[in-house]
């Protein structure tokens, strides 16, 4: 996950670049796929190791997480909508707005790695 966060962070664009440039358009909305799948993918095994509540969709995954204080119930609401831009990067659904593609890097970014810091919180504690 850190490694596409960096791709993201080091490749930033503003709306107008995306438009502009198609390979840079697409490589990080890839990249920001990869991060989701990947954030995605840890709340899945740590729901499966803790015997949680089956998600029945990408965003209960984040929400499951905050329901069992893995990470702050808040931050969850807030972070689910990422897997729901997952939905759309991967089947595109509709056309991924470049207004949305360009708010993330400038302002959300972060979010991984507020989720990687809640997630090695809790499995610390678990092992203690």
């Amino acid at each position: 996950m850190q490694r596409y966060v960096k791709f993201l962070r080091e490749h930033s664009a503003r709306e107008d670049d995306l438009l502009k440039d198609y390979l840079l358009k697409s490589a990080i909305e890839r990249n920001l796929q990869l991060a989701i799948e990947s954030s995605l993918d840890i709340g899945e095994v740590i729901i499966s190791s803790a015997n949680l509540d089956k998600p029945e969709d990408y965003p209960s995954i984040i929400l499951i997480l905050g329901k069992n204080g893995v990470i702050p119930m808040d931050f969850a609401q807030e972070f689910q909508e990422a897997a729901k831009l997952k939905n759309i990067l991967v089947h595109m659904y509709t056309d991924v707005d470049p207004t949305v593609i360009a708010r993330i890097l400038e302002k959300n970014l972060d979010d991984f790695d507020e989720y990687a810091r809640y997630i090695a919180i809790y499995l610390e504690s678990e092992h203690e």
